[in-house]
């Protein structure tokens, strides 16, 4: 994987066409804010300028959250998770975080819940 340090490199676990999701979370306050997909270039992008730089599967191509709306993502933090296949990035976030122009991607209403007992 070019550019990607091979240390963190051969710890990705990466989906068949080469994406990891990334979960992003508001730094200060744990607040969820959306998720994307990232290749191992995006991966190098954001760990070596600190903005959170994904892959768009729609347009198959790379965008800076925030590179046009100004909604800018600022990374205090990557974290690879204990299988390897999902990272979290703890970002301080302007603006809104989602296309829609809300504050989270994660607030158009709770779903029901499901019934029943933890074993």
């Amino acid at each position: 994987m070019p550019g990607l340090d091979p240390s963190v490199a051969a710890r990705l676990k990466l989906t068949p066409d080469g994406l990891l999701p990334a979960v992003v979370q508001q730094h200060d306050t744990g607040e969820v804010l959306m998720l994307a997909w990232m290749d191992a270039e995006a991966l190098h992008r954001t760990l070596t300028t600190g903005r959170a730089t994904y892959w768009s599967r729609s347009r198959a191509d790379y965008w800076v959250k925030g590179e046009t709306s100004g909604h800018r993502q600022w990374v205090r933090e990557v974290r690879l998770d204990c299988d390897g296949d999902t990272l979290l990035l703890k970002v301080d976030q302007e603006g809104p975080a989602c296309h829609t122009g809300t504050r989270t991607c994660f607030d158009d209403g709770l779903l029901d819940s499901v019934e029943g007992t933890a074993a």
